[in-house]
């Protein structure tokens, strides 16, 4: 009998330890701590989004190598450099195929000419964007996240991006803000078919 009271009075002990408000701060931080909205797991998530759906192929400057275009670490996700140039090309053939810069930052077709946008929080870039926007220009295809802009061109593919979940665009939007900003303005594109005065 009093083996059984001896073990439940160390229950009870333990039991009031664990309740004690410094046993409760402890716990508290341990689970805000594994919580999946917590920033620096929300732009891990951010950064492993970007680099598994292609962004970089659009939006980052390529360097020429033996095995072809890869990416330049020094303009990463900085959009079509607004230095270079597009070399001449035949209009008939672009409307009928879509024909790539060698960097990939730029593409032509029936809807015009489009450069990759600067996705880094850079002014020149999304550095003055509200993650509201960001949410906008992919769910709704809204250049630039505002109302009453043109549609999002061909090739970014917002119409497939819009289906992740709003935490996954807000992770890719927190990582966005954390890389390197560059000053690159990115050249307007150039519609095939000229939009409405308050669409552009």
């Amino acid at each position: 009998m009093k083996k059984c009271y001896l073990v439940f009075s160390m229950l009870g002990i333990l039991c009031i330890s664990c309740n004690s408000p410094k046993q409760k701060e402890i716990a508290k931080a341990v689970v805000a701590k594994a919580e999946p909205n917590n920033i620096v797991d929300k732009v891990t998530r951010g950064q492993q989004l970007v680099a598994s759906v292609g962004c970089n192929d659009c939006h980052s400057p390529k360097i020429m190598t033996d095995r072809g275009p890869e990416v330049d670490p020094d303009r990463r996700l900085s959009g079509h450099p607004s230095q270079e140039n597009l070399p001449p090309y035949d209009k008939e053939t672009a409307k009928s195929y879509v024909l790539f810069s060698m960097g990939l930052t730029a593409a032509v077709g029936p809807w015009g000419t489009s450069f990759a946008a600067n996705l880094t929080p850079d002014e020149t870039g999304i550095g003055n964007w509200s993650e509201a926007q960001f949410l906008k220009a992919i769910k709704e295809g809204k250049f630039k996240g505002m109302e009453n802009t043109r549609p999002l061109l061909p090739p970014m593919p917002w119409t497939e991006y819009r289906n992740f979940p709003d935490e996954e665009l807000k992770a890719i939007f927190a990582y966005l803000k954390t890389i390197k900003p560059i000053d690159n303005v990115v050249p307007a594109a150039i519609l095939a078919t000229p939009q409405p005065l308050e669409a552009k």
